[in-house]
């Protein structure tokens, strides 16, 4: 009798808590109770807008002096610059 192995599952944290020189995939993003002062919706629109997309691979580039804030982060063939608030909303694998 053959045991069929549990199947993997991808553990995901947020990209505002990553560290310089992470690399991943973007799994979804989540704007419900963000602190960036928008609202879910335009955040996550903006996000979006920016190439911060299901799939796109993304990769911690530099973070800021004071704070570690801001963040550049290079999506897909783009970089750009994000507060760790408003990170906090991208689910990474």
């Amino acid at each position: 009798m053959l045991r069929e192995s549990p199947p993997v599952i991808a553990k995901h944290a947020t990209l505002g808590r990553a560290k310089p020189g992470f690399r991943g995939r973007i799994q979804a993003i989540d704007a419900k109770g963000n602190q960036s002062g928008l609202t879910a919706d335009e955040l996550e629109r903006r996000l979006i807008e920016l190439g911060f997309v299901e799939g796109a691979s993304v990769e911690i580039l530099h973070e800021g002096l004071i704070a570690h804030d801001p963040i550049a982060v290079r999506v897909d063939c783009a970089t750009v610059a994000l507060r760790r608030r408003e990170a906090m909303a991208i689910l990474v694998v």
